[in-house]
């Protein structure tokens, strides 16, 4: 391996000029070339981050070039399958942003592909990289949050409108990633409902909810039609609570020494009496977090997987079990909201 990384940017429309700053500025890495099907986005990225890499609207010869390493993909998501498989028959290093494709059965073969080639298979899940996402798994993991009863999800705004994907495989990818990091497993099963009121066909509001192991209840609201931007997550645990707000920097965590116990009481066996709710209030904590910036800790991230062969933590595993989840909630929604199962690894 080189002593800098060569990697090639594909798609510089939203998302790809941040990623690109990222890589054009690592000392691990030079960016060979970059490419978008857009001259005048080509143009522009040029005079906003300078670099000594070349300038291309030829997607596949840019995921198969000789001369990288590693590719990024960062367009559309209809073409993430195509140009993903293209870079890893090259023998490329691959991060492609969320989702990683629009169904299970591309998804099993780009894993089998990055296998039988050995490379790194990534995919851009990057709240797998803040602070405060990190922070909660730390309180799960360590017992502090305990019995997990169930998470909520608000993930709002008033736009960006997409055409390519709906709010559910938009917005909603990022929760399910962020759910299956904090309870070390996928989904067991969903139901959800949408509706489309901008686009046909294309739903702007999803609210699905998501059965995890240990019966824990995991649900989202994703909406590209709200007035007010929120990136919000509750987590209920038997004697703790936590909220994560990504919009509050100074505190985006807040644990609620909070909870509810039900007594009994045995003289009236049977009746509405013999039942007591008992809230317990305790202290606001908002535990100080250290963290660089997401995007960078992810790019980083990405950079070392290939350098030493390890498996990513946003691997296209993980990757995987979130568009079966996709796939299993947009079932459920074509079809009335029925409960749909979401096999781990279907046959």
């Amino acid at each position: 391996m080189p002593d800098r990384i060569t990697v090639n940017c594909l798609g510089v429309g939203h998302w790809g000029p941040n990623i690109l700053r990222i890589f054009a500025t690592h000392p691990a890495a030079r960016v060979g070339a970059v490419c978008d099907v857009s001259v005048e986005r080509l143009e522009l990225v040029r005079k906003r981050i300078p670099g000594d890499y070349r300038l291309t609207t030829d997607s596949l010869a840019a995921a198969t070039d000789p001369g990288a390493q590693a590719v990024v993909i960062a367009t559309p998501v209809e073409s993430h399958y195509a140009l993903t498989k293209a870079a890893l028959e090259a023998g490329k290093h691959v991060l492609v942003e969320k989702p990683l494709c629009r169904s299970s059965a591309e998804g099993e073969e780009l894993l089998a592909l990055a296998k039988e080639k050995g490379v790194v298979l990534a995919v851009g899940h990057i709240f797998l990289f803040n602070s405060g996402i990190r922070e909660i798994r730390r309180l799960i993991q360590s017992g502090e949050l305990s019995g997990l009863q169930y998470i909520f999800a608000t993930r709002t705004n008033l736009g960006p409108f997409r055409s390519d994907v709906n709010a559910l495989w938009d917005l909603a990818a990022h929760d399910l990633s962020i759910f299956d990091y904090w309870l070390g497993a996928g989904p067991l099963a969903v139901t959800a409902r949408g509706q489309s009121w901008l686009t046909p066909g294309v739903e702007d509001v999803v609210v699905a909810t998501f059965d995890y192991p240990g019966g824990v209840m995991a649900s989202v609201h994703a909406s590209w039609l709200n007035p007010k931007k929120v990136r919000e997550i509750t987590v209920v645990g038997t004697s703790e609570m936590v909220v994560w707000n990504d919009m509050d920097l100074t505190e985006p965590v807040r644990i609620y020494h909070k909870s509810v116990a039900v007594e009994r009481d045995a003289r009236y066996s049977d009746t509405f009496g013999s039942f007591r709710m008992m809230v317990r209030n305790g202290d606001v904590v908002s535990p100080f977090l250290e963290g660089r910036e997401p995007l960078a800790a992810e790019c980083e991230h990405f950079l070392e997987c290939v350098a030493t062969g390890r498996e990513p933590l946003n691997s296209g595993e993980e990757g995987l079990r979130v568009v079966r989840a996709l796939e299993a909630a947009a079932r459920s929604i074509r079809e009335g909201s029925i409960l749909v199962r979401i096999p781990e690894n279907p046959t």
